[in-house]
This record gives C-alpha cells, sequence and structure tokens, in this order.
C-alpha cells in the first residue's frame, strides 16, 4: 500500500496485554521478551496467510462500511484525546467513557494544559487556511519544546514527555525457555493479533486506495506486515499494525507514496540518535491536541453525506459500522463491517430482479417487470434472473416462474430461462430447477434455457439437468432460440428482422 502506515496500535496492544495476563509481571524482560514472541508469532500467520492468498478477505469489505469505519475510528480517536487536552488523568478505558468521564472532571482541569491544547490546534488549523504544505503539526512540537525548555513548563504543573531513551535498539532472537508449550499457550493471542491486523490494516489500506481510486494487493501488504512484524519481534518490541491515525497523519501532510515512510524511518533513526534531549521537554497536551485534529480528518463528513443522499439503505449499514466502532471498538467495529458487508451482499441476491423480456415497439428487444408479464411471441415468454443461483433465491426463482406461468392468454408453449446473467448454482438451485421442469412439464410448458455460460453449462451437467431436460432445449443464443421457435411454428419471421432482433 503506498498509504498504509504501519506501527504499534492500541486494538493490538490491548489483545497482547489481556494474552499476557499472568504469565509475566508488566514491565520486565520476561514481558518485553514474550511480547516480542507474539510479534514474531504473528509474523508467522500473516506469511501463511499470504502463501494461502488470504487478502482476499479484505474484498468482503464494502466502500460504505469503510466510510463508516474510518468516521468511527476518528470519533473514537478524538474522544479518546479530551483528558490529554484538558489535563486530567487518562483512566485507559474505551474513548467514549474516557470522554464522559472527563467532562464529569471538567472542574480539575489544568488551565496552562488547557491553553497549550487550544493554542496548538488554533495555530495548525490557521496554517491549513493559508496552505496544506505548511507543516503545522511540525511547527507546533518544535516551538513547544523551545518554549518548554526556555520557561521551563515543567515546573507549572504541566505534563511533559519526560526521558526517552537515546540509541537504536538491538537486534536478537527473544530471550525465553523455547518451547511448544510456550509457544501453544501463545497461539490463541498471536492469532486473535493477526485476525485485528488483517481487517484493520487493510481496511485502512482499501479506504485509502478507494479515496484515491488506486488498486490495491491485500496479499502483498500481508507479506509486508509480516516482514514489519518479525522487525518488531526481532528489536524488542510488541506487534505492530496498520494504524488509521498514522496513516491519516501521513495523508493530511500530503504524503502519497511509499517514499514517505522511508523518510519518517530514517527521521526516526535521526531523532533516536541525536533528538531524544529535546524531545522530552514536548509537552503531552501538543500530542493530544495534534491526535485530537488527526481524529477528526478521519472522519468522513462528506462520504457519509454522499451515502445517505444516494443510498439511505446502506448509510444506515455505515452508521451502525461507526456506532460499533465508537461504542464497543476498532476490531469489534471490523468484524461487524464484515459482517455487515456480506449481509448487504446476501440483501441483495437473496431477491434479486427479474424480468421479462418482450419485443420492443420500434425494433429489437426490452425488458418488463414481472408484474407486466409479456410474451416475446405469443405462447414463448422469455425470462431473465439477475443472480447467481443459490440456495437463498432458489425459492424466489421458483415463486417467479410459477406466477410467470399460470393464467396467461395466449397460453403459453415454451418458458425460456435466458441465463447470461447465472454464472452458478449450488445443490439447492440445482434442485429447483428440477422442480420448475416437473411444474412446467404439468403445464404441458417446454422449458428451454438460452445463453448458459460454459460454467454454468459444466454445473448443470454435474447436477444431471442436461440430461433430465434434454440438451435440443438449451440454446447458444436468443437468435438460435427464435430460429427453433419460427421453424417449429412455421412463420416467416427471421431473428434480427426488424421487430425480431433478439441479439446480445
Amino acid at each position: 500500500s503506498k498509504h498504509l502506515v504501519v506501527g504499534a496500535d492500541s486494538a493490538t496492544a490491548a489483545i497482547l496485554a489481556a494474552g499476557l495476563a499472568g504469565m509475566a509481571a508488566r514491565g520486565t524482560d520476561e514481558y518485553v521478551a514474550l511480547s516480542s514472541v507474539l510479534a514474531l508469532l504473528s509474523a508467522a500467520i500473516l506469511l501463511l496467510a499470504r502463501i494461502i492468498r488470504l487478502g482476499f478477505l479484505a474484498d468482503f469489505l464494502s466502500r460504505t462500511v469503510l466510510v463508516g469505519f474510518l468516521t468511527g475510528v476518528g470519533i473514537q480517536v478524538a474522544l479518546s484525546q479530551l483528558p490529554g487536552i484538558i489535563g486530567v488523568p487518562n483512566k485507559g478505558i474505551l474513548p467514549n467513557r474516557e470522554f464522559f468521564l472527563s467532562l464529569e472532571h471538567l472542574d480539575q482541569k489544568h488551565f496552562y494544559t488547557l491553553i497549550i491544547s487550544i493554542l496548538v490546534i488554533a495555530l495548525i488549523f490557521s496554517l491549513k487556511k493559508v496552505s496544506r504544505k505548511i507543516p503545522g503539526p511540525l511547527i507546533a512540537v518544535v516551538g513547544f519544546i523551545v518554549i518548554s525548555k526556555v520557561f521551563d513548563l515543567k515546573d507549572t504543573g504541566i505534563s511533559i514527555l519526560g526521558t526517552v531513551p537515546q540509541g537504536l535498539p538491538s537486534f536478537g532472537i527473544p530471550d525465553v525457555k523455547w518451547s511448544w508449550q510456550l509457544i501453544g499457550n501463545l497461539l490463541p493471542t498471536a492469532f486473535s493479533i493477526f485476525i485485528v491486523i488483517l481487517t484493520q490494516s487493510e481496511a485502512t489500506a482499501r479506504a485509502y486506495a478507494n479515496r484515491y481510486d488506486e488498486p490495491i494487493d491485500p496479499d502483498a501488504d500481508l507479506l509486508g506486515l509480516s516482514l514489519a512484524n518479525i522487525g518488531a519481534g526481532l528489536t524488542g518490541t510488541f506487534v505492530v499494525n496498520g494504524s488509521p491515525t498514522k496513516t491519516q497523519m501521513v495523508d493530511s501532510s500530503g504524503g502519497r507514496t511509499q517514499l514517505t515512510h522511508i523518510t519518517s524511518a530514517i527521521v526516526v533513526i535521526i531523532v533516536l540518535l541525536f533528538l531524544t534531549e529535546p524531545i522530552s521537554y514536548m509537552p503531552h497536551a501538543v500530542l493530544s491536541a495534534i491526535v485530537f485534529i488527526i481524529g477528526l480528518e478521519l472522519i468522513d463528513y462528506k462520504g457519509m453525506r454522499d451515502i445517505y443522499f444516494k443510498a439511505k439503505s446502506e448509510f444506515r449499514v455505515a452508521l451502525l459500522t461507526t456506532a460499533v466502532v465508537v461504542f464497543i471498538g476498532v476490531k469489534e467495529g471490523i468484524l461487524i463491517a464484515m459482517i455487515l458487508s456480506l449481509l448487504d451482499h446476501v440483501r441483495n441476491g437473496y431477491k434479486p430482479a427479474g424480468f421479462v423480456i418482450v419485443q420492443s415497439k420500434s425494433h429489437g428487444w426490452k425488458t418488463h417487470s414481472i408484474k407486466k408479464r409479456g410474451q416475446f411471441e405469443p405462447g414463448l415468454m422469455i425470462y431473465r434472473f439477475t443472480h447467481s443461483l443459490y440456495y437463498a433465491n432458489a425459492n424466489s426463482f421458483y415463486k417467479q416462474i410459477k406466477f410467470l406461468t399460470e393464467n396467461n392468454d395466449p397460453p403459453l408453449k415454451w418458458f425460456c430461462v435466458e441465463a447470461s446473467a447465472i454464472s452458478d448454482i449450488d445443490y439447492s438451485a440445482a434442485d429447483t430447477i428440477l422442480s420448475v421442469y416437473n411444474l412446467l412439464k404439468k403445464r404441458n410448458i417446454r422449458l428451454v434455457f438460452t445463453d448458459v455460460s460454459k460454467e454454468l453449462e459444466k454445473s448443470l451437467e454435474v447436477y444431471g439437468i442436461i440430461d433430465v431436460i434434454g440438451k435440443d432445449n438449451f440454446f447458444l443464443t436468443g437468435n438460435d432460440l427464435l430460429e427453433a421457435w419460427y421453424a417449429l411454428h412455421k412463420t416467416n419471421k427471421k431473428p434480427g428482422s426488424k421487430g425480431n432482433m433478439f441479439t446480445f
């Protein structure tokens, strides 16, 4: 992904903390080592997912739920920064609860912390109005580091970052007693982390690819995420993940290629080697204010508004995704998003539109609503089903044909299923087709098919449908169907003549 920024993330951190509870004391060397083992295990699962090409799971995230997902993350991130903005303790609970708890303790706010937050927010927004190319957050960080150093803000009660370890991390295998039992104990946690990494990273990567109308390769992302976690595991840190917040930070500063991330990595190295002392003076309020703005920028107002006016049913899906992310959590929001995307797909396929094809008054053909019925020629009805046939919509297929073939004037002789939109059938659908055949046989109506794809033909052969219905009842094109119809009924009409063209 050109846009995805990978780093420490709160969603995976929470799972890691829960998984290591009771295995080691927090802050100890053993705890750090076990965290690194989890990163390596997660990397191995990600690599396996790449080998078996599980990246397709990202295809189950529709644009609708991606807009809702990022909006929810934005609201969550913005709410979570209130304690840091007003200078009250952060309880480390869900952002929405943290927000309301902070409001309850608003009387305990730290005045100078709040002033710094307001100044940072005002500065960044003002510079953005002048030009989005001006690095407002960087100017705010450098400016308040200088102010903090010169005026010794720590003595005023303002919380500052404090000592940051200098130098690069050491590389090496985590120092633990390796055993299959250890791996077995950590594997469930690693798998949970993998699910969050896969879904959140790909949700973010796909959202930004959609924003800029770019292609995406989820399998390539899986490989990148695996390598990133190998790096994490070998440098004494915990799992890393695609971060919506960091990705938005890079995007808002104009970063559009991987060169941005390489540059960021070089800057981090320079900071770790030479600038840790100045950074130690930075007030926490500056960070909170910057992240608060990032959260606001993640909220996709335009996307949500566009969905509302164009597809209100899908807007409800996006809104529900947003609500789950805000009030329950990011990982739950992603899973709900995937489920909602699947349900939306099933909803569309459950009751697909069906049409009858009739002749146009001028020339050729057109489609009519099933309710209007309509015969292409007296005694010939052509029916188009607009979805693959499977267990959920097979009954709808049967009911539509049953309705179309009863009480016709003149009586039907042939009923044709135009199958160009039916790419596949399952066992239940195959059984339904045979039921349709038996129903029409009782009504003395011949069941025929046209425009059957090679893939569908193979499925029909496997289920024995062609043998039952007969190969002579399958026509390659609409014109072949009409030629057979006109020849049987000895009319002078020809497919393709004015009023009878039936080509696709």
